[in-house]
């Protein structure tokens, strides 16, 4: 009888499952996103009540499996459209949807973070924010984003030194230790990287940059007086399974892509890119001698992965970069590296980057960012050694509140500690019985808050404050007032007032021109560098018949004071540094237009005016203006894209142009002390195939201009004849800092491009 009832009671117990089973069944849910009547793809999907993500492909589709029947909710994201959240029931007679969305108010509508810390539309952002994505930077392809802004109005990126390619990125005229580069909202570029590490950033990795002008320095700190710019590196999730990008140019320049992405599971997946550019010819078109261009050997890996759990994101990222640089002369190699038979500037970098980011499994919305690079750089300026060492460290807590849709409450903490070291007198001590080497450490804590409010939809108010506390300035306070007003649907006004600073590091890439004889002297009990700044921006977006247009103008004034000089020239055998007694001034306007027809063309450019300067006072006390060198008054961008779309053909014409600027010249120099009006322009054709398979060719420099006497004295690089009075009777010395444009002239370029989705 015992074993009849446990039978029934299996049997019971089976037929529950099964119906149970039979209850859950899953199913595949098919869906098709949709623009109008074309399809959608790369957009991220998301099903809310399963936690299920994915991308659709190059036909708009994508797929869910194993979900049990009931209601749920399909969120859709795409840069340039509506955000789509709609309600669907899966039973089994529907699994397959149709979603359509609609295209967003131009860029207005596009997401950024930099400004704020979080996610928001451009258009609700009180804090002006320029997004540039990668497909924008396809128009002109480069190797690196150095060279990719150049196609950003009123961002200059800088060649600082003719041989080694030294450079760095002016916005709106400042020179580049006053900008701060970003990569996912972490200082990752800064001091010592900011010379060699901008080359070193592949635009495979990137997502999109978004740049802030004007200080940035209570959110983000130090480095962000002159603006900020932000590299949103890829997300696995919505980067194609399989890409490659490979180019070379008429110069020899080869440079490959190659990325890889992953779903590991439901809720794990990850993106692998390598980056590898190669400039192994020696270019003289002046016939000075010297190479035109760096060569340059350099490989660059990157993997970043992304969790969630629960709705909670997290993402770590690491990237490591080697990169093996040399110019000079022309029979110059590795075997003179440090004589003075050949003048060469060689340069081998080693650099490890990590980046982290990760929702905290809280009620409470609160984040913890983290980052770490260490940045080795092995060099020789000639018969100048120049060894460096760097570590960053930097940690951020902070904690977002939205009590309702009115008030909005962002604050946390953050602490960044610099770890440098180099051979020069810039770490070294001395004491009574020797010269001993005194690595800088430098610790920056600081604190946080900013507080939104919006009354309503017309209105938008936002105040900020950071405290940041230095061993040596002590007490540092950055506030911040923003202010948007939307008068009608179409207008923006924004102004924005703020104060900025930043702690100087003095010894970084100064080193390379010093000798052991030189001694360091501060003149004064330094302090940090201050900056107010006072913006206002005004965005229109105007619909016609055959299109829209975007127009952006901003008008912006900073006044620097304490702005920290080094003292070269009073005295061979000392560097003085001391605060500028005057002030430091950078003034100007922008306007970006940008024109989108029904029918596939868009035309865009921008204009600058920026007028860099400082003010000093001579010996009796009476003032004088001296204007930044490297900062044009004028100058500006222009695009024309057009696509012939039965042939699947896009031709795109791209450039900048630029105004005089004053240029680091010599006493007596017979070179001009301004620069000429100049124009680079380039032009590309690219073949799209229906298989995600790309082919494209251009022309870079069409009007092929190159500067002129870039180098002074390039026969004598090492000044062994320099003191003789009737061969140099003007005492000209070997000089590589006299820059005003790229060093090579008209090239052809051709690349393939794939992306498997």
């Amino acid at each position: 009888m015992h074993q009849n009832i446990r039978a029934c009671f299996t049997l019971l117990v089976f037929s529950l499952c099964s119906l149970t089973q039979s209850a859950q069944q899953l199913h595949t849910l098919n869906g098709i996103l949709l623009a109008e009547k074309e399809p959608l793809s790369d957009a991220l999907v998301h099903l809310k009540e399963t936690g299920q993500s994915t991308v659709t492909d190059s036909t708009g589709k994508f797929t869910f499996a194993n979900v049990p029947e009931g209601k749920y909710t399909v969120i859709a994201r795409l840069l340039g459209y509506e955000e789509l959240v709609q309600r669907i029931e899966v039973k089994p007679t529907q699994t397959s949807f149709t979603f359509r969305v609609k295209q967003a108010d131009n860029t207005m509508q596009e997401v950024v973070v930099t400004g704020n810390l979080r996610e928001m539309k451009k258009s609700e952002s009180p804090v002006p924010v320029e997004i540039y994505s990668s497909k924008f930077f396809l128009k002109n392809p480069t190797p690196n984003v150095f060279e990719a802004m150049t196609m950003v109005n009123g961002v200059r990126p800088q060649l600082n030194c003719n041989v080694c390619n030294t450079g760095d990125i002016h916005i709106n005229g400042m020179e580049g230790p006053y900008t701060m580069v970003l990569i996912d909202g972490m200082p990752i570029v800064s001091s010592l990287s900011t010379i060699y590490g901008l080359s070193g950033i592949p635009n495979s990795m990137i997502e999109r940059v978004e740049v802030v002008k004007g200080p940035a320095s209570s959110l983000y700190g130090s480095e962000a007086m002159a603006g900020l710019i932000n590299i949103i590196t890829k997300n696995p999730l919505k980067a194609p399974l399989l890409s490659a990008d490979v180019f070379a140019t008429s110069y020899g320049e080869v440079n490959a892509d190659l990325g890889v992405s992953l779903k590991l599971g439901r809720n794990v997946s990850t993106l692998l890119g390598l980056n590898y550019f190669n400039l192994p010819a020696k270019w003289d078109l002046n016939k000075d001698g010297f190479t035109d261009v760096t060569l340059q050997n350099r490989f660059s890996v990157f993997n970043k992965w992304e969790f969630r759990k629960n709705e909670k994101q997290s993402s770590i990222a690491v990237r490591y970069l080697f990169e093996d640089r040399w110019g000079g002369q022309l029979n110059w190699n590795k075997s003179f590296r440090g004589s003075d038979s050949l003048y060469g500037e060689s340069i081998l970098t080693h650099r490890f980057e990590l980046i982290g980011n990760t929702q905290l499994p809280v009620k409470e919305k609160i984040n913890l960012q983290y980052s770490y690079n260490y940045h080795n750089q092995n060099s020789y300026y000639g018969v100048v050694p120049f060894m460096a060492k760097q570590h960053v460290a930097f940690t951020q807590l902070y904690w977002d509140k939205n009590w309702n849709e009115a008030h909005y409450l962002t604050t946390g903490a953050s602490f960044r500690y610099i770890f440098y070291d180099d051979n020069t007198v810039g770490t070294k001590t001395e004491t009574s019985e020797k010269t001993q080497n005194k690595p800088q450490h430098t610790y920056l804590p600081g604190i946080f808050s900013q507080y939104e409010f919006r009354p309503s939809e017309k209105h938008r108010l936002l105040l900020g404050l950071r405290y940041d506390y230095n061993l040596t300035h002590g007490s540092i306070f950055s506030p911040r007032l923003s202010y948007k007003w939307s008068p009608t649907k179409n207008d923006i006004i924004r102004f924005n007032f703020g104060n900025g600073y930043r702690v100087v590091n003095l010894f970084t890439e100064d080193h390379a021109a010093l000798s052991g004889s030189r001694e360091v002297i501060i003149a004064e009990a330094l302090k940090p560098e201050q900056s107010y700044n006072g913006n206002i921006n005004y965005q229109r977006h105007t619909n016609f018949r055959k299109g829209f247009m975007v127009t952006d103008v901003s008008g912006f004034y900073t006044h620097f004071v304490n702005k920290i000089i080094g003292d070269f020239d009073s005295d061979p055998n000392k560097i003085i540094y001391t605060n500028l007694k005057g002030y430091a001034v950078s003034a100007g306007a922008t306007l970006n237009t940008e024109v989108q027809f029904d029918f596939p063309l868009r035309i865009s450019a921008g204009i600058t005016y920026n007028k860099v300067y400082r003010v000093d006072k001579d010996s009796t006390g009476k003032k004088y203006q001296t204007m930044q060198i490297h900062a044009p008054e004028w100058s500006g961008t222009y695009a024309v894209s057009y696509t012939f779309t039965k042939a699947q053909v896009t031709l795109d014409w791209n450039g900048q142009w630029s105004g005089p600027m004053r240029l680091p010249v010599l006493p007596n120099d017979f070179r001009p002390k301004y620069s000429p009006w100049h124009c680079l322009m380039n032009i590309q054709a690219t073949k799209k195939f229906n298989f995600g398979l790309e082919i494209y060719a251009g022309i870079k420099n069409l009007l092929n201009f190159m500067p002129q006497n870039p180098l002074m004295r390039p026969h004598d690089p090492f000044n062994k004849t320099a003191d003789d009075a009737e061969t140099n009777p003007n005492g000209y010395v070997f000089d590589t800092a006299y820059n005003y444009a790229p060093l090579q002239g008209v090239r052809g370029f051709a690349g393939v491009r794939y992306n498997f989705k």
